[in-house]
């Protein structure tokens, strides 16, 4: 099995970890959930960021895709 993040240990596929990622955002109730637009923007800030490995924000330890779901998230180094 291949892990995405190699230092942590969810050992989750691609496939898999799309998935999660699109259950997390269908659980935060749309008044919480941040629009496409944001999140889209966020994620785009998040991919030029230096911090980003994999999926992982290494200034926080979080998987960015999840904290940018949230409106009311932040980046730890206010970046968006």
């Amino acid at each position: 099995m291949t892990r995405i993040c190699k230092k942590c240990l969810i050992g989750q596929q691609a496939e898999d970890y799309l998935a999660m990622i699109a259950k997390s955002r269908a659980a935060v109730s749309p008044k919480d959930r941040a629009d496409d637009a944001l999140y889209d923007r966020r994620i785009g800030i998040c991919e030029n960021c230096t911090y980003l490995s994999g999926p992982t924000c290494l200034a926080c330890g979080c998987y960015a895709e999840l904290r940018a779901i949230r409106k009311s998230s932040r980046c730890p180094y206010k970046k968006w």
